[in-house]
């Protein structure tokens, strides 16, 4: 399944967007640069707070886990030094997960990290808040082939496909800046320094490469535009974000 995204559609929020990929569904908000309490201000950045809610429930362990490596992550790419002594809330509410998820023996803190990047960083350009890069993420599974010992790469797998193809000898999330530098490297389960290399390189192919790159599905739609690969996809969401805050220009 390709992924989909939506932007700019909560009327309360100043940036917002919803992202569905591989039966995963996430809505995030943005609201920034806001007045930042006197504690927790910093004077010459902004500070920045990221907020992770279940699909169920209320947050655990997992969720403020999760929130560690989002903020370490997208503070890197915030430019925070533009906009000091305000704060940039960023809240990503899970709204629906695959039915194979709790299945499938995979850390879902993984399965779920690349999600959330794609849809708080969505949900920044939708509020305008300044960025040095973007951002893109891939989930790599290694799993045992039943011909071979070596084990054989899943890159972005459904919980469905992660279901198949255990035991899942180990998951691995790595994410990329838009110069190809690697902002986050999330590791779980047994694996050879060569494998992890392996999956890196794989990684960075799905991310970062513009000519001929592999993309996570055929057909990626943003608002109703296709792209080839990820960084196409990308493209296509800042041309559309673009275009939709210049349509004041064709009006009459």
């Amino acid at each position: 399944m390709a992924p989909e995204a939506v932007l700019s559609h909560l009327n309360r929020a100043d940036g917002s967007a919803t992202y569905t990929h591989n039966g995963y569904c996430i809505i995030g908000a943005v609201n920034g640069p806001i007045e930042v309490l006197r504690r927790d201000e910093i004077p010459e950045e902004a500070t920045v707070e990221v907020n992770v809610r279940p699909a169920v429930g209320v947050g655990s362990p997992k969720e403020r886990h999760l929130e560690t490596l989002l903020h370490n992550t997208l503070r890197s790419i915030i430019l925070t030094r533009s906009i000091p002594r305000t704060l940039v809330q960023i809240t990503l509410q899970v709204r629906s997960l695959p039915d194979e998820e709790s299945s499938t023996g995979v850390s879902t803190s993984l399965t779920l990290l690349p999600h959330l990047l794609h849809t708080a960083l969505l949900a920044l350009l939708s509020a305008l808040i300044p960025l040095s890069t973007t951002v893109t993420a891939v989930l790599i599974a290694l799993h045992s082939t039943k011909d071979s010992k070596a084990p054989a790469q899943l890159v972005s797998p459904t919980a469905n496909e992660l279901l198949r193809a255990k035991p899942i000898r180990s998951v691995h999330v790595f994410a990329f800046s838009g110069e190809g530098k690697m902002l986050l490297n999330e590791s779980d389960g047994a694996f050879s320094y060569e494998e992890w290399d392996e999956a890196a390189e794989s990684a960075e192919e799905v991310c970062c490469k513009k000519d001929g790159g592999v993309g996570l599905g055929e057909g990626m739609e943003v608002d109703g535009r296709e792209g080839q690969n990820l960084e196409d996809w990308l493209r296509n969401v800042v041309r559309t974000k673009v275009a939709y805050e210049q349509r004041w220009k064709s009006a009459k």
